[in-house]
């Protein structure tokens, strides 16, 4: 049975007792011995649980079990047990109580099995096998399995139970390990008439003598007792019978006693005699088992209520959980949609912004351009009253400048065939001087393309054609034209003057308007190198 470390529970007055009691259970001289470590426990498991030191208080409990286990109260015992395990499901399995835990049920497994109920026993086994992490405490448990078997009867189950840890059993280094196995192997076979029986029994006994193992020994000599009583040698077994009782009469426990007293009952050829033993061993079980019973039901009920309380809890987590991933869903809504409304706000902007700065420059160019020629025209009217034919030049010179500047921005018929409208905006900028060459304009599927991408387009070739007119002194302008699924490409090229590249006004307004239609245009120009502009829209 696995323990939680009492030094690490008790204070330091309570060490010594704890220890002093704890090895009066272990070792016990009389039942003196198991009744004052009982009061002392008792008491203790009263303070912890007053002090709510709820581990504390499972130890008391373990320790409480396994003294009225060997008082022969096996109901009681049970329910010591019980209560630990409880209390012990309010915490987290950690490796010490993990092991805990494998303790109080090996020992609640022990309880049924010695009043009998063997089923239950072999449940709370096969619960506590689960627990195992050495090879030691599984050889343990399924040999208690298998001794369960044993006394269903069910041998050849019992047997294949006892095969799993041979090996392992007498391969160990623990004699006392090794005689239990010998034991029980031995007990099987003796049952199943197979050879070896005797070979094994003699040699647990052997090993039990010379280690002083005065429960293992009375346990072998039981056997040996079967062995011959089964076979009607009844000489060997009364021989194995008193040997047995001989053995028990020193560890002065009633419940051994009883129980070795009642081989020789069974030696008895008497048939009222042996009615009677059938009777009360009959009677003896079915308490026990009832008794069991309503203990390990109430755990089992206690178990499912906590289940069940846990499955709410979880329920109403997951219900709460749920509202609030709705309402963060909502929040997240809501602040897309406002996202949403500040982005189209702040695109209305920068489009008023630009059609602001286009204005400007419109503005500008008016004042810079026309307004001074004006101001000049004026100024040779006062002056040179006589020159009505340069005043004419000059006149028709401020006409043309203001006739391209509404020119470019002037309102687009979009509606007509773009190719059209295009061919007339490069044809617009031909002249003796300069060529404009053209490359699969007429491939370009137009219809797909929205009206206001359409329009930048147009602005955006028209301010290429207008910087080149002006500034580059070029006498090539080649305008590519490439469509690929939804992206169409423009790649505008001139061999003029080139320069370094500097976006002023004109260029940062190209930039500005493709990147308003989700396109994107990249400049490549060098002193003497000519000009270049890559479209994507």
């Amino acid at each position: 049975m696995c323990f939680i470390n009492s030094d690490s529970l008790y204070s330091q007055n309570k060490i010594d007792s704890a220890t002093y009691y704890y090895y009066k259970i272990r070792n016990p001289e009389s039942n003196s011995d198991l009744i004052s470590a009982y009061n002392f426990y008792h008491q203790h498991k009263i303070t912890s649980l007053k002090e709510k030191d709820t581990l504390r208080a499972i130890y008391d409990l373990q320790m409480i079990s396994e003294c009225q286990n060997k008082l022969g109260l096996s109901y009681e015992s049970s329910g010591s047990a019980i209560v630990a395990i409880n209390l012990l499901d309010h915490f987290n399995n950690n490796d010490t109580l993990v092991q805990t835990r494998y303790g109080l049920l090996t020992h609640l497994g022990t309880v049924y099995q010695t009043s009998n109920d063997y089923d239950k026993a072999i449940e709370v086994y096969h619960n506590a096998l689960k627990l195992v992490n050495k090879q030691k405490d599984s050889i343990t448990i399924i040999n208690n399995i298998a001794n369960c078997y044993f006394e269903l009867e069910d041998y050849n189950l019992a047997l294949d139970q006892f095969n799993l840890i041979y090996d392992k059993a007498i391969n160990n280094s623990n004699p006392k390990q090794k005689a239990r196995v010998l034991n029980n192997i031995g007990a099987v076979q003796s049952k199943l008439n197979l050879p070896g029986a005797i070979d094994n029994l003699n040699q647990s006994i052997d090993i039990r003598k010379k280690e002083k193992d005065i429960i293992g020994a009375y346990s072998t000599y039981k056997s040996l007792f079967h062995f011959y009583n089964d076979r009607k040698e009844k000489k060997m077994a009364k021989a194995y019978a008193d040997s047995a009782y001989e053995t028990v009469i020193k560890i002065n426990s009633k419940t051994y006693v009883q129980d070795a007293l009642s081989l020789n009952v069974e030696l008895n050829e008497d048939p009222k005699i042996r009615a009677y033993k059938r009777l009360t061993d009959s009677i003896n079980k079915a308490e026990d088992i009832r008794k069991n019973e309503y203990s390990f039901n109430k755990y089992r009920y206690d178990k499912q209520k906590r289940i069940a309380i846990a499955n709410e809890l979880q329920k109403e987590k997951e219900k709460r959980l749920k509202l609030i991933y709705q309402v963060i869903a909502v929040l997240i809504l809501t602040l897309l949609i406002a996202v949403y409304f500040i982005l189209k706000a702040r695109n209305k902007r920068e489009k008023v912004e630009e059609i602001y700065k286009t204005e400007t420059r419109i503005a500008k160019k008016i004042h810079d351009e026309v307004a001074n020629e004006v101001y000049h025209v004026m100024t040779k009217l006062q002056v040179e009253a006589d020159q009505h034919e340069e005043l004419l030049d000059d006149l028709e010179s401020i006409y043309s400048k203001t006739r391209d500047i509404s020119k470019e921005s002037s309102l687009i018929d979009i509606d007509q065939n773009f190719n059209e409208l295009l061919n007339d905006l490069l044809t617009s900028y031909k002249t003796n001087d300069v060529k404009i060459i053209t490359r699969n304009v007429l491939t370009i599927n137009w219809d797909t393309t929205s009206a206001y991408k359409k329009t930048t387009i147009y602005r955006v070739l028209q301010e290429l054609m207008t910087n080149m007119r002006k500034h580059s002194l070029a006498k090539i302008v080649v305008l590519a034209f490439e469509q690929n699924k939804n992206n169409i490409y423009i790649n505008y090229s001139d061999n003029g003057t080139g320069c370094v590249l500097k976006k002023q006004v004109g260029l940062q307004n190209v930039e500005n308007r493709m990147q308003s239609i989700g396109g994107s245009i990249i400049f490549e120009t060098e002193i003497e190198k000519g000009f270049k502009a890559k479209m994507t829209i």
